[in-house]
């Protein structure tokens, strides 16, 4: 294997691990979400498997906790059957769901523990602690009367402490730079945004970009957004992002696609054993049908992603650019039982306007299935076929002639493998201690009123340098929490570190317009789409 490309190794598989989990794990309350029905209950009998559980409550030596028995086998039957059909617990659901509702109820922080205190990144925009006054910086060391500084506070200790229903209180003490005493506020909880379309900005006069992280409730109405603040500023051709996004609501994608799309062009259709063929068709109210449009998508793009990728490539609607995409092609359909928990069943699979299933095969196991982002060529630089060139069941062709294959993923139109440039063992050192983003946080908060008079987003992206006094502040900092300064790891990786350290800033400061404008400038993906996009204006 490349050492260089080990590094990213423990990513790659701590992703597809966690998109295993969140693929298909929808909660569909109006409308199919990638291809799932709406929920229905289940009143089962009494099986072989419940005469089972019965006889080993009433006769087995031991006594054995059978909800937790229960749930065991229900997980190995599901994992018996494909890598998508999972069992979600009760006190599991909302969480699984929540994230593709487009919003939760809480006091609204963005938060990171540093020194054993809970630090406030940002308020979210328009949430509770916003509207009082809560700032990037403040330090929550009291949660009702309760210390909580110093006492080995965890993530969940504070999601649990500050979440809760709409309308219900929680009081607070605030430190905060330049105040001798503690800020006491009381927050009323109430409904959260969560945003799917992290960044839309101007690439150039003519070329806008939108990243999608997820297919939400909300999504079509951020993208439409996004596409209405864009137009206005030239935008004449689209970058669309879809890298790491691991899928979500079908109606989203099919939405997004039908502004792509002109009227009664296939986007996908789904089928299965049970459930006739249901095909998706654009209308005829799409506002970006003609301009030239760009999709980038990865290893981490699944499912929706899927979708809008293959909506794309096989109408010959525009040029998708990266790596090949994740390879979910099957549909889940989700239902509850009576105690609140659900199973999310694979009951269909969907297909490209072509009639590709882009489902990698699975029949190795789940291991190997997940094993297999990482130990693919065009991950590690090589070629991107997986597919023999006699299998031609695989190959489809495109209404422009073009061929396309099933069976895998979507296959980019121009493939860029990983960059793994710059490698050492300090850069992996770095990376594996967190110490990079904890310097990023610290830099930002003690040097946050300088950094805001001195510069905008746009201005800090074209003239901050990680050199000179920043360079030693990071030095120092990242050799006290135990990772000394290797000089000749900064000569091979210094460029990578400056322009993360860089970045990481922006964004503790200007959210995401402080950090993917400058993360985007050393991106080969990206680089690739903007002189793809330059030469179509051309």
């Amino acid at each position: 294997m490349n050492r260089r490309i080990s590094i990213w190794l423990p990513l790659i598989i701590a992703v597809a691990l966690v998109m295993g989990i969140f693929l298909g794990a929808y909660l569909p309350k109006s409308g199919p979400v990638d291809g799932v029905l709406p929920i229905r209950s289940i009143t089962g009998h009494y099986d072989k498997l419940s005469q089972i559980l019965r006889y080993i409550q009433s006769e087995y030596v031991d006594t054995v906790d059978m909800d937790e028995l229960m749930d065991e086998s229900i997980v190995n039957l599901l994992s018996e059957l494909d890598p998508h059909c999972y069992y979600i617990p009760a006190d599991e659901l909302a969480a699984t769901s929540e994230p593709l509702e487009g919003n939760f109820e809480g006091i609204g922080i963005e938060f990171n523990i540093q020194e054993d205190t809970i630090v406030v990144v940002a308020p979210i925009s328009g949430g509770p602690s916003d509207l009082l006054g809560i700032l990037p910086g403040d330090r929550i060391v009291d949660i009702e009367g309760k210390k909580a500084a110093g006492v080995g506070i965890t993530n969940q200790d504070v999601m649990d402490k500050l979440r809760g229903e709409g309308g219900t209180k929680v009081s607070v003490k605030i430190y905060r730079h330049g105040h001798k005493d503690l800020l006491p506020f009381t927050i009323t909880r109430g409904e959260i945004p969560l945003y799917s379309v992290d960044v839309a900005f101007m690439v150039n006069a003519n070329t806008g970009y939108i990243k999608i992280s997820r297919f939400a409730r909300n999504t079509y109405d951020e993208f439409i957004e996004a596409v209405d603040k864009l137009k206005p500023q030239g935008m004449k051709q689209l970058i669309l992002d879809l890298r790491g996004n691991p899928g979500g609501y079908l109606d989203a994608a099919t939405l997004i696609c039908d502004e792509f799309l002109s009227r009664d062009k296939l986007i996908v259709y789904t089928e299965g054993k049970a459930r006739p063929r249901t095909p998706y068709f654009a209308t005829a109210r799409g506002s970006f049908e003609k301009q030239p449009l760009i999709i980038l998508i990865d290893e981490g793009s699944a499912s929706a992603s899927e979708i809008v990728a293959g909506a794309v490539q096989d109408n010959d609607r525009g040029t998708i650019i990266g790596r090949t995409s994740f390879g979910k092609g099957l549909v889940q359909e989700e239902s509850r039982f009576p105690d609140g928990s659900a199973i999310r069943l694979t009951i269909a699979r969907y297909y490209t306007p072509t009639g590709r299933c882009i489902q990698r095969p699975y029949n190795k196991g789940i291991k190997a299935y997940y094993e297999d982002l990482y130990s693919r060529s065009d991950i590690h630089g090589g070629g991107q076929d997986s597919i023999p060139a006699s299998d031609t069941t695989q190959k489809f062709t495109t209404p422009g002639g073009k061929v396309v294959y099933g069976g895998g993923g979507i296959r980019p139109d121009i493939f860029i493998p990983v960059d793994t440039a710059g490698y050492s063992s300090y850069l992996n050192k770095l990376i594996t201690e967190g110490v990079i983003n904890q310097f990023c946080f610290h830099y930002a908060d003690v040097h946050r009123k300088e950094l805001e008079k001195n510069y905008t987003a746009e201005t800090f992206k074209l003239n901050f340098q990680v050199t000179g006094a920043v360079k030693d502040e990071f030095i120092r900092y990242t050799t006290e929490k135990g990772v000394p300064y290797n000089g000749t790891g900064w000569e091979e990786s210094g460029q990578w570190i400056s322009l993360r350290v860089k970045a990481g800033i922006g964004r503790q400061i200007w959210r995401e317009m402080g950090f993917y404008p400058v993360l985007l400038e050393d991106d080969p993906v990206f680089l690739k789409a903007r002189e793809l996009s330059t030469e179509t204006i051309n």
